[in-house]
Formats: structure tokens, C-alpha cells, sequence
């Protein structure tokens, strides 16, 4: 202290701190000069020495001419060290950053005066402390008092100028100041902020369009300030900016579109107007960018579009129609479900146009992907389905629009079925349904819809372990349980039930049923099931049984089923070809010298199959015993169920056949016939597990 103060008169150091403003400045030259001649001479130490005097002895008294005079001092000493200012430049901006939350008005403003004048002698150096700066200049930009309002401004300008020629200055440091002050409500330091990202983003060298995430929100939230100059500025910086996403080939759309969306429905209408306005231009800039965000776009132009500003409402619509337009691939990110549930919920909406807009999206959905609406839909009624009262009426209810739509069992009938098989337990749904078609009325439908059923048992991964199931059943209580189960319904369809059979390796009882056919009009229809079920045989499912006819003499019964199927076909016709050509690589040597020599010349195997009165009674093993190979079913029951369920049939085909020859005399106004069945009596009723249920009161 006592250096210092001897390379400076006491009068300076009096007139520094005098109430009179003249005194000041000419102690304040004084001391320019002093510190000059001390830096001409490289005395640094006693130059510190005089910066720190100054500092402790004035800008931190209590006394306010003290404090203003040694913020004098602070900048005068700067003057004095020009280009040598930067190494005491700690020591001297920081006193003057702490009086900028000085109590008293006109310290503050001598406060800015002073680090107005240090920032135009070191300009560049200034930067390090921009952090500090900045936030200080913020606060004052809000000052209760005008004068230093005033200050602050002329600073502020002189800082913009600093940062915009510096190459020092780090975007990625400020961003997070600028963030953490965009939600302050204060006009005078909005204004602040806005000048500031506007300046920033005019300098070439800075990227604001990259941090435009990080401070859009804040801009938005301007627009509906009170101040009409703050709304234009906000307006404004955000225009420029959207010009700048027109003209920039890589912008992060994502980020500023889940602050557009929620700023779309703001309760301010030019705010709303501003979101809506940059979301369509989103929407035709980013395209496939914004896939992930389709729903919360759409969420959010849904309600604008019944928007009471027509602005907005003719907005809104183009932007709809853009996104429309758009044909995303779920595989993409499109999530098909979100969409739909944002639809739904707009469909509650007390604005017509809205609810239409859903109606239509609902439409595209279902054109564009039916499938992935299909399976949300069933997803949702799974769920529901998990009680057992609810179950069954799903599937009651299922197999009712089934019916009454057989266009949608064509085309969506297995998506369904399948479905349902993963979410709800593929035994537990083909056992409901079986139960349900054991009792259906309408023959001709129980018959497509079984035969359906049965083409998605044997193809479906999904069936994979059913179908492992079924094989098991002669020596399995859950499969034969399960071969049970559906044999009543899949009585309906000739070829299911001969495909059931094989699956299940009863081959005697396969045999069996195509016997029966005999009985049967082999018309087109029955041609075509059965020509499907040839080529079945040579799927990847039936490998086991090609692999089994290499020992035709212990699957005896799997021969005479597959020749009895051969004999049904004509022998021009394509499934003929193939069933007798995979019949004709059957190993002869697998025979015994018995059934050799009962083989014609002209057919090996017509011995074999007149062999239905040996005592084999299925294929596998010869001497077992019949009762535990039939492992409890009766299989002369089921034959019977067979036939009577055929003959309901032909009744009804005759029936049908009979009413087309006479409804040329019959009137187009007559009652509609009911859906035909024959009558039983309780000696010859069909086998039953249930009788037939209602319709439930699900809905799709």
C-alpha cells in the first residue's frame, strides 16, 4: 500500500473521491498518466499495486464518491496501460463486474461507463469475460432506473461489436446462458435476448440455426407478449430463421417439431398461427425426417383446423393434405397405432370438421395399412378377451362377422386367426371355435370357415406347436383331447377332416373317411379342396409322412389313404399327376414276402389295398393291441359324426338346388328362408360338445 501511495500525490487520491463529478475526471487523468509512465518504465508491480489501491480503498468502500471514484480510476488506469492492459485485466474487470448490483443507481451506471471505456482499449482480451459480462448486461437491461438502462444499452452495443469481430468467441459456451434466460417474463430483458440471438445469427462464422432447438420455444413464447415491438422482434428473428431452414440442406427437425406441437395449440392465436405456419413448412422440407413425429403433427393440425381464425383453418388444412400425401412405411418408424389413437380422440372433438378430418385418416389407415390396423385393433380386444366370459364372446362375435362378410375371412381371415393365436393361446381360440362351428346353422359358411381354419393349422408358424400337439395323439391325452375337440366342427369340410387325420397320424380312420366318400358328388368345389390337400402333402408340415412311406408295409393305412385320394382324382388332372408320382417312389422291398406275392402284376399295391380285413389296426406298430393304439376314441363313433354331418350337407345342396329350379315361380317379395339344417332326432343327433351360442356384443 505504501508503494502505491507514494507514486501517487494525495491530492489525486482526495479529488478521486470528491462529490464533485469535474474533480474525479481530472484525478482520473492524473492517474492515466501516472500508470502510463509506470508502464513505459515496465514497473508491473507497482502498476498492480496502484490497481489494487484503487480497488480496496475506493470501488470497494462504503461510501458511494468513493466507489464511483474508483471506478474512474479502474478505467483511466487502462487507458494508461493501452495494449499492456491485458495482463492486469483480472484484476481489473472483476471489481468493476461486482458493482454492477450496487445499491446505489449512479454507482451502477459509473459502473457501465467504466467497462464501457476498459472494452474499447482491450477489445479482443474483453472476451474471456463475456460469460460474466453478459449475464451482468442482462440484469441491467431490466434497471429501475432509466440512466442506467441507457448505460447498459450503449455497452451492449460496443459488446455485440466485440463478439461479432472476435474469433474467440465460443457459441457452444453461450447457448446455455441464452437458454436459461428465454422463459423470463421481463420485457426490457426479452428485448435484450432478441437483439442478441438476431446479432449472433447475422455473424457468418456463427451457426445459430444449429442451436435453434435450444432457444426456439423461448422466441415462441414471445409472441405473445404484451409489448406489440416484442411480438414483431420475436416475429422477425423467427422468420429469418425459417428462411434460413428453407435454404440450409441439414436442420434437426425433430427437436423443433415437438416444440411446434405444443406450441400449435397455444390459447394465443397469432402464436398458433406462427406454429401452424412452420409445421407445414416442416412437413414439406422434412418429409420422411419427421416420421417418428407423424402423430403429434397430426395431433396438433387435427384441432387447427376447425379454428375459429381462417388464417390458421386454411393452414392447417394444406398442411393436413401435405402430410397425407406422405407415404410412410411402418418399417420406418411409422407408428401406425399412435396415429390411430390420435385419430380416435379427435373423433370426441365438438368441431365437425375435425371429426371428419379423423374419419378420412381412419380411411387412409385402413387403405394404406390394413393389416397393422387390423392387428392394434385385435391387440386392444385381446387384452379384453383375457376373461373367459369376454373370450368367448370375442370369438362369438368373430365368427358373426365372419359370416356375414365372408370378403373379410377371405382377405383378412387368416391375419386374424393368427393373431389371435399368438396373443391369446393358439389351443385355447381353435378349441373355442371349434365348439362355436360345431353348432353353426349356416352349413355352407361353417364349411369355408373350417376349411379355412384348417389351411391355418397345417401353414402358420404360429400353429407350429398345435400341429406338434396334434401328432402326439394317439399316444398323448392332451392331443387326443385336442383331436376331439375339433373333429366335431371339422366334420363340415371332407378334406379337413382328412388332413386333421393325417396330421394326427390316424391313418386307419383317414382311410376310413375317404372311403366314405363314396357318398360324396365329386363336383368342382369338392375337386378343389381336395386338390389343395395334394398339394399340401408335399409341404415341409408333411415331411414325416413322405419320410414314412419308405416302410409302406408298417404304414399300411397311410398307403391305402393316399390311393384312395388318388382314385377320387381325375387321372388328367395335375393333382393326380403329383399324388401318383410321389406314389410311385415307394420302396417295393419294405414288403414282405406275403404281401409281394399277393401283389398283381399290374399293380403292386392292389393287394394292399384290398387288405382291410387284416387285424393291423393303425400304422406304426402291428402288434399292439387295437384298443391301446385307439388310445379311448372310438373311432367308429366318429365315422358315424362324419357321415351324418356329410349328409346334412347334400340335403342342404339338394335342398338349394331344388329352390333355384323353382324360384323362376316363386315371388321376388317371398320371406327369406332361414339357413337350412336337417333335423335330428335324439337316436341319430351328431356328436356334440356344446350346443350353439349366441352372438356377443363385441365390436371391432
Amino acid at each position: 500500500m505504501a508503494d502505491a501511495l507514494s507514486v501517487i500525490p494525495a491530492s489525486v487520491l482526495r479529488n478521486l473521491s470528491d462529490k464533485l463529478y469535474e474533480k474525479r475526471k481530472n484525478a482520473a487523468l492524473e492517474f492515466e498518466g501516472i500508470v502510463k509512465q509506470l508502464a513505459s518504465s515496465g514497473d508491473h508491480e507497482k502498476i498492480s499495486l496502484v490497481i489494487n489501491l484503487l480497488t480496496t480503498e475506493f470501488v470497494y468502500s462504503p461510501h458511494a464518491n468513493h466507489r464511483k471514484g474508483g471506478l474512474i480510476g479502474l478505467a483511466a488506469a487502462t487507458v494508461g496501460l493501452t495494449s499492456e492492459a491485458a495482463q492486469h485485466l483480472e484484476q481489473i474487470v472483476q471489481p468493476v463486474l461486482n458493482s454492477f448490483s450496487d445499491q446505489d443507481s449512479r454507482v451502477r451506471y459509473y459502473a457501465c461507463e467504466a467497462l464501457y471505456n476498459i472494452a474499447k482499449i482491450v477489445r479482443g482480451d474483453f472476451i474471456i469475460f463475456f460469460n460474466q459480462i453478459f449475464d451482468a448486461l442482462c440484469k441491467l437491461s431490466a434497471d429501475s432506473d432509466g440512466n442506467v438502462q441507457s448505460a447498459a444499452h450503449l455497452l451492449d452495443r460496443l459488446v455485440k461489436d466485440i463478439v461479432t469481430e472476435s474469433d474467440q468467441f465460443s457459441i457452444e459456451e453461450f447457448i446455455p446462458l441464452l437458454r436459461e434466460r428465454m422463459n423470463v417474463l421481463n420485457p426490457y430483458v426479452r428485448q435484450f435476448l432478441v437483439g442478441w440471438i438476431t446479432v449472433l445469427d447475422s455473424v457468418p462464422d456463427i451457426d445459430m440455426l444449429g442451436f435453434l432447438p435450444d432457444f426456439l420455444d423461448g422466441l415462441f413464447n414471445m409472441l405473445s407478449d404484451s409489448s406489440h415491438e416484442i411480438r414483431q422482434q420475436a416475429d422477425s428473428a423467427l422468420s429469418e430463421f425459417l428462411q434460413e431452414i428453407k435454404n440450409s440442406p441439414s436442420v434437426d427437425y425433430s427437436r423443433m417439431a415437438e416444440i411446434l406441437v405444443q406450441r400449435a395449440a397455444s390459447p394465443d392465436e397469432f402464436t398458433r398461427l406462427t406454429a401452424i405456419t412452420w409445421i407445414n413448412e416442416f412437413v414439406k422440407l422434412g418429409r420422411d425426417q419427421l416420421v417418428p413425429y407423424y402423430a403429434d403433427i397430426l395431433g396438433a393440425i387435427l384441432p387447427c383446423i376447425s379454428d375459429k381464425e381462417e388464417k390458421i383453418r386454411v393452414v392447417a388444412r394444406e398442411t393436413n393434405e401435405e402430410l397425407r400425401a406422405i407415404k410412410a412405411d411402418p418399417a420406418e418408424t411409422f407408428d401406425v397405432g399412435a396415429i390411430l389413437s390420435i385419430t380416435r380422440r379427435q373423433l370426441d372433438s365438438e368441431w365437425e370438421a375435425t371429426r371428419i378430418e379423423a374419419l378420412h385418416w381412419i380411411s387412409t389407415l385402413l387403405n394404406r395399412h390394413r393389416a397393422e390396423v387390423v392387428l392394434l385393433v385385435l391387440d386392444i380386444h385381446a387384452c379384453i378377451a383375457q376373461d373367459p366370459l369376454n373370450f368367448h364372446q370375442l370369438v362369438v362375435f368373430l365368427v358373426h362377422n365372419f359370416r356375414v362378410d365372408h370378403s373379410l375371412l377371405e382377405r383378412r381371415g387368416a391375419l386374424i386367426i393368427r393373431r389371435l393365436c399368438v396373443l391369446l393361446d393358439a389351443e385355447r381360440v381353435y378349441r373355442e371355435l371349434s365348439t362355436i362351428l360345431e353348432g353353426e346353422a349356416d352349413l355352407d359358411f361353417a364349411c369355408i370357415m373350417v376349411q379355412a381354419l384348417n389351411l391355418i393349422l397345417l401353414t402358420s408358424s404360429e400353429l407350429s406347436e398345435l400341429r406338434g400337439l396334434l401328432k402326439q395323439s394317439l399316444v398323448n391325452a392332451a392331443g387326443k383331447d385336442l383331436f376331439v375337440s375339433l373333429y366335431a366342427s371339422w366334420c363340415h369340410s371332407p378334406m379337413a377332416i382328412i388332413s386333421l387325420c393325417l396330421l394326427a397320424q390316424m391313418y386307419q380312420h383317414a382311410s376310413a373317411v375317404t372311403q366314405s366318400l363314396v357318398k360324396e358328388d365329386i363336383n368342382a368345389k369338392f375337386l378343389v379342396q381336395l386338390d389343395k390337400l395334394i398339394r399340401l402333402l408335399e409341404t415341409p408340415i408333411f415331411a414325416y409322412i413322405r419320410l414314412q412311406l419308405l416302410e409302406p408295409g408298417r404304414y399300411i393305412w397311410l398307403l391305402k389313404a393316399l390311393y384312395g385320394l388318388l382314385m377320387l382324382l381325375p387321372q388328367k388332372s395335375s393333382a393326380f399327376t403329383r399324388l401318383r408320382t410321389r406314389l410311385k417312389t415307394v420302396p417295393l422291398c419294405s414288403f414282405n414276402s406275403d404281401q409281394l406275392k399277393r401283389a398283381s402284376s399290374g399293380n403292386p399295391y392292389s393287394q394292399i389295398l384290398c387288405h382291410s380285413g387284416s387285424q393291423i389296426s393303425e400304422d406304426g406298430d402291428i402288434t399292439q393291441d387295437n384298443r391301446n393304439l385307439q388310445n379311448g376314441i372310438n373311432f367308429a363313433s366318429r365315422l358315424q359324426q362324419f357321415e351324418q354331418m356329410q349328409l346334412q350337407h347334400r340335403m342342404l345342396a339338394k335342398s338349394q338346388a331344388q329352390s333355384r329350379i323353382s324360384s323362376a315361380s316363386l315371388s321376388k317379395e317371398g320371406p327369406k328362408a332361414e339357413p337350412w339344417r336337417i333335423p335330428t332326432s335324439e337316436g341319430n343327433r351328431p356328436l356334440s360338445r356344446s350346443s350353439r351360442r349366441g352372438v356377443g356384443q363385441f365390436q371391432i
